[in-house]
């Protein structure tokens, strides 16, 4: 069964770039990815802090956070 993975982005250049780039990069065998917009779905901006996502775009393995390159901090999406 494939773990999940969640792409917090905020749909700004940097993050529709590392969207194509790295969460359809990953293997659909090993991951599950659920895309997150943050600027329409402001409900979900306290998962991601809980995540421990600082920025976006952001993926979270399995239950770690990574950060790709940098579009706005989460502070700004609030």
């Amino acid at each position: 069964m494939a773990s999940k993975a969640i792409f917090y982005h905020a749909g700004c250049p940097v993050c529709v770039s590392a969207e194509q780039a790295v969460a359809n990069a990953i293997d659909p065998s090993k991951y599950t990815v659920e895309i997150v917009h943050l600027g329409t779905d402001k409900a979900r901006i306290a998962e991601a802090e809980k995540a421990g996502v600082k920025s976006v775009p952001a993926l979270v393995i399995d239950g770690a956070a990574f950060h790709i390159n940098f579009g706005a901090g989460i502070d700004d999406l609030k």
